[in-house]
């Protein structure tokens, strides 16, 4: 026998019931929010009746009479004055609103409670260290009052500490670096690991402000920034460290985000950079950044210790004097840096001794990008030649005056075989990736204010500018536009800010402005010298040693003579 099946009344009856219950209780609380204040003002009425009713039942039976003709006088009055009767029900109604109002105790909030026992706990925590036995009146004590040692808080959406004033005894040697490790290490821990924190040390006040930072954006892509002449973006930083902003494009919007600035040139007092890192840290993302903004004013010699082809996008641009990865021309290359800045000391000292404005090829930056020198170091010492460290002296030395900036990029495990003149003379230091307290003591000058990320993504870090204080810092995202790996819309950015071939890929002529021929001829002259320098040296390197290197250096001398010429004062 078939199943018939049940009627659609009785099929569909619970949907529609539930569905009819919900309408039900929403039409329900829309009237409730309506009828508020109806409902507010008649409870009011019963509780004032009710009080009237209890008040009429306490009064004796004798006083009875005279009341009620008191109250029948004064509904009388009320009748016989001039909009009485309007005012009398204005009068009840604000009675019945003010007694009728919802006067339930908030019960405690959980979320209130969790904060105080997070205070509590790392009150509890600080005692240790913030107490000694002989304080009569101790203001850190088991089981004393948070509040007065913690004056304000505040705490983030999740019930995380966002921020924290500490109040401190005068006694605790808040003047040791030890000291100071050790606070901020246990407030680290309770605050939890998985943040940065800023600590800030009021010595006077007998103060410590903890606040937790948020992460710097890592997608900000390689874009022509807003800077004048003389001034090149390291990277970006917090808001409260540095006063100025920049527009900058992050995705699909626009963002006004703090940068570190790096001024160079003649007034620059940090005019030369030195970045370390481990492998896969960013340094050679900061000397790509670098490059790009230096060719928009001024021309650029790239030296690429790792040889891995990390630079081969700038080769043969306009702007791009040499990218090296041998020994020869990397020592041909710095030999020419070298020349050229005792060339342009020179024609400025003679200009302004005939009281002329410097020429104008002497005005024209110069930048010396080197990534991994130290690469050719060991080079030079397995083949008993000069270390190519030893060419930068005159551009260190001197390059400040006549717009030469040297930057270098070197790995923690090959620090010690930086030059001491290198050493000394890149004032703007800059750590990107992991590193210890030590690492970042030793070649910063100072110890961060903050503490170390539990991630460190590629072009993180810090950077100090001379004896200034220290800045986080994200770089930003420059990478080869040929790897793969890398985003499409990253590597497009980079493409974008590539300047011009120097010569067109088919052999062809194309007419340019007189500032592109000048750049042209003389990157011409500086290719021409550096062969010469290489037949030079590698004629009699194998007779007369040490006579190759200065053979090269008479052939780049006599190449350059011309422009020299050029340059001098008739």
């Amino acid at each position: 026998m078939a199943r018939r099946p049940l009627p659609r009344i009785l099929s569909t009856g619970g949907a529609q019931l539930a569905r009819s219950r919900e309408l039900a209780r929403t039409a329900a609380d829309s009237a409730t929010d309506i009828l508020h204040p109806l409902i507010t003002i008649a409870r009011g009425l019963g509780r004032l009746a009710a009080a009237g009713r209890r008040r009429w039942a306490e009064t004796p039976g004798d006083r009875r009479g005279p009341l009620l003709f008191l109250v029948a006088a004064v509904i009388l009055t009320v009748a016989l004055v001039p909009y009485g009767p309007l005012l009398a029900a204005l009068v009840v109604t604000a009675a019945a609103a003010w007694h009728g109002r919802d006067r339930t105790p908030p019960g405690p909030d959980p979320a209130e409670e969790s904060r105080n026992q997070r205070l509590s706990t790392l009150y509890e925590a600080l005692v240790p260290y913030f107490s000694t036995a002989e304080d009569p009146s101790p203001l850190y004590a088991h089981g004393g009052e948070w509040q007065k040692a913690f004056p304000s808080s505040a705490f983030d959406d999740s019930g995380r500490l966002r921020r924290l004033l500490i109040r401190y005894p005068a006694y605790f040697t808040d003047g040791e670096a030890e000291s100071r490790a050790r606070i901020e290490h246990l407030l680290t821990a309770k605050a939890g690991r998985d943040r940065e924190y800023l600590f800030g040390w009021n010595e006077e006040g007998n103060e410590l402000s903890l606040t937790a930072l948020d992460p710097l954006p890592t997608g900000i892509a390689a874009q022509r920034f807003v800077t004048a002449p003389g001034e090149t973006v390291l990277g970006f930083t917090d808001p409260s460290e540095v006063q100025r902003t920049l527009p900058l494009t992050y995705g699909e919007e626009q963002h006004d985000v703090p940068p570190v600035v790096w001024r160079t040139g003649l007034r620059s007092t940090e005019p030369h950079l030195l970045a370390m890192g481990q492998p896969g840290s960013g340094t050679s993302t900061l000397l790509r950044s670098l490059a790009l903004q230096a060719l928009r004013h001024g021309d650029v010699v790239i030296v690429d210790g790792g040889g891995t082809g990390e630079y081969a996008c700038l080769t043969g641009r306009d702007g791009v004097l040499a990218v090296e990865c041998g020994l020869s021309g990397v020592r041909t290359s710095l030999e020419w840096a070298a020349t050229e800045t005792e060339r342009r000391l020179i024609a400025v000292n003679r200009a302004r001794q005939a009281g002329h404005p410097p020429p104008a090829d002497t005005r024209r930056p110069l930048w010396l990008l080197l990534d991994r020198p130290t690469a050719f170091t060991h080079l030079a010492a397995a083949d008993g030649r000069e270390d190519p460290q030893a060419l930068l002296q005159v551009p260190l030395r001197h390059g400040r005056a006549v717009d030469v900036t040297v930057v270098v990029a070197e790995q923690f495990d090959s620090a010690e075989a930086l030059s001491d003149a290198l050493r000394q003379h890149t004032r703007a230091r800059v750590v990107l990736g992991p590193a210890t307290a030590e690492q970042l003591k030793a070649v910063l000058g100072a110890p961060p204010h903050t503490t170390p990320p539990p991630v460190v993504p590629p072009g993180r870090g810090y950077a100090r500018l001379g004896t200034g204080p220290v800045h986080r810092l994200q770089v930003p995202a420059t990478p080869d536009p040929y790897d793969d790996s890398a985003g499409d819309a990253l590597r497009t950015a980079v493409q974008d800010l590539l300047p011009p071939k120097t010569t067109p890929a088919d052999g062809e002529t194309v007419p340019e402005p007189p500032e592109a021929v000048a750049r042209s001829a003389k990157s011409a002259r500086f290719t021409k010298s550096v062969r010469a320098a290489e037949a030079a040296g590698t004629e009699t390197a194998d007779t007369e040693g040490t006579e190759g290197t200065e053979a090269a250096a008479e052939a780049v001398e006599e190449a350059l003579a011309p422009e020299a010429a050029v340059g001098e004062p008739s």
